[in-house]
């Protein structure tokens, strides 16, 4: 399960030399797109196993003395209070947390970018707050017949209303919380108004999926489909490229129409082009650095299917429509896999069906499957974390690690003094009681210190898990999937 299909090592050198390559071609000033996740990329870690989750920012790094941050988010995003499902957390929180993430690697975070600015009530309010932390806040604002009418776009109606971001470093990676934000309007918007100012500037894209240089329906690819299978993305050949070249490789919807604003803009303002497709903007080097093929794809089918387990519990949740469970369907389609593929999946419901209780199953890494239930004391994840960690340290199943002294007080709590119903301890519970015991109990050391190798390891619950629990997995990095379905059948269910 530890077959590593990605080369970290030559995609940081390759990386790095192609947008050094880049800013060159223009006058010192590139506006540098970063697509999907600069911090925590686990999606790409996921698919390409090797890949580290902050390899971008490691080669940002190598580069810092020629970074600038701007970070862009969509005004309409801090209105809906929009959250980033993979921490819980608020796209205008995530700009916080951006900030330090970027200044704890001492890389000059330069401004924050409001766009679709329309004097938004809680926009206004975050932009003060901003500007309290000595944060310097620029204003977009929607574009009528946006990407469409190129020629109002690119006026002083267009691009011409919106304020000029003051920038310092050659290469200003723009960037965002999450899809929509309008950064690649951001940066177009800046070559415009440096060429109004005398500078010639640029524009290229880092987007990490989909990969342009593997084929269009390679597994990883797909994973990418049913990444964002919300969203309206679709892969396709890019028809720029094929035109210009006779070469089919992979691009996305949006990119191919947006595209000709960017051509256009480039010939407006430079009098040409530099970019004949969407492909020749990228930069993205991670088809290169592919080192096992057949890694590559067995992990990225895991993948989407976890997607589509996902998808049908946000569907549950009343988050999602029918269609992208119908999308992530027609991917597994494609990719020829179905949920059954999913091994655990079947051991965790016949665990429940044998016991009649919520169950959870965890895939470890040399290929063994433990099964945690839920009891009088635990709940199923605390129990097969219990039973997964006591395996792993080859400690006999059935001794108690945790002393009833130690449970029966917090399941009192619980319920005598916290107003809980249910007086079962859940996982992050029976982690900080386990921690407790292994100051007294070698045993329970022992066991604790085996959590490190539960990362990457797969889980299943047959039913939709409470949000601490859903953490404590998130945290301990192993791949979660749930059934779509509540423990009952009340109409209301804390998350």
């Amino acid at each position: 399960m530890n077959r590593k299909a990605f080369d970290n090592d030559k995609y940081l050198s390759l990386q790095s030399e192609k947008i050094l390559e880049r800013i060159n071609l223009f006058d010192n000033r590139l506006y540098l797109e970063f697509g999907g996740k600069l911090f925590d990329d686990n999606h790409a870690s996921r698919v390409l196993p090797g890949f580290l989750p902050d390899i971008k920012v490691q080669m940002l790094a190598k580069l810092k003395e020629k970074v600038e941050i701007v970070i862009v988010i969509n005004a309409n995003d801090i209105e809906a209070n929009k959250v980033r499902g993979d921490l819980g957390i608020t796209y205008d929180q995530e700009v916080l947390r951006l900030i330090d993430a970027f200044r704890s690697i001492d890389l000059f975070v330069g401004s924050v970018v409001v766009t679709h600015y329309n004097q938004q009530a809680a926009t206004n309010a975050f932009k003060k707050r901003l500007e309290k932390l000595g944060l310097k806040v620029y204003r977009h604002y929607p574009i009528e017949g946006y990407p469409a009418n190129v020629p109002h776009i690119i006026s002083e109606e267009g691009f011409g209303k919106n304020e000029y971001i003051e920038t310092q470093k050659p290469l200003i990676v723009v960037t965002a919380p999450g899809p929509g934000s309008g950064k690649m309007a951001t940066c177009l918007s800046q070559m415009y108004h440096d060429h109004k100012h005398g500078i010639k500037s640029g524009y290229a894209k880092y987007e990490t999926f989909p990969i342009w240089n593997i084929p269009l329906k390679h597994p990883v690819n797909l994973a990418y489909e049913a990444a964002t299978a919300e969203l309206d993305d679709v892969n396709i050949i890019d028809p720029f490229h094929l035109e210009a070249y006779g070469e089919a490789v992979v691009s996305y919807n949006r990119d191919a129409d947006v595209f000709p604003v960017l051509k256009n803009i480039f010939e407006k303002i430079q009098q040409e082009s530099p970019y004949q497709s969407p492909t020749d903007m990228g930069v993205n080097m991670a088809g290169y650095c592919i080192v096992d093929n057949e890694a590559a794809i067995e992990a990225s089918n895991e993948e989407i299917i976890r997607r589509y387990f996902h998808a049908l519990v946000q569907q549950r949740l009343g988050n999602y429509d029918d269609s992208p469970v119908q999308k992530i369907e027609m991917v597994m389609n494609q990719a020829n896999i179905t949920a059954d593929d999913r091994k655990i999946v079947d051991i965790a419901e016949k665990k429940a069906t044998a016991t009649n209780e919520p169950a959870i199953a965890i895939e470890l890494d040399d290929g063994r499957v433990v099964t945690g239930k839920t009891s009088t004391l635990f709940g199923a994840s605390a129990a097969a974390l219990l039973n997964a960690i006591k395996a792993l340290g080859n400690i006999d199943e059935d001794l108690p690690l945790i002393s009833r002294s130690v449970i029966e007080p917090v399941q009192k709590l619980k319920v005598e003094m916290l107003g809980n119903n249910n007086p079962r301890i859940h996982a992050d519970e029976m982690l900080v009681m386990l921690s407790v015991s292994a100051t007294t109990n070698p045993v329970a050391e022992l066991a604790l210190s085996q959590l490190p190798k539960l990362k990457g390891c797969e889980v299943h619950s047959t039913i939709i898990l409470r949000r601490e629990d859903e953490n404590i997995f998130g945290k301990l990095q192993m791949n979660l999937t749930c059934s779509p379905k509540f423990r009952t059948k009340k109409l209301y269910h804390k998350k």
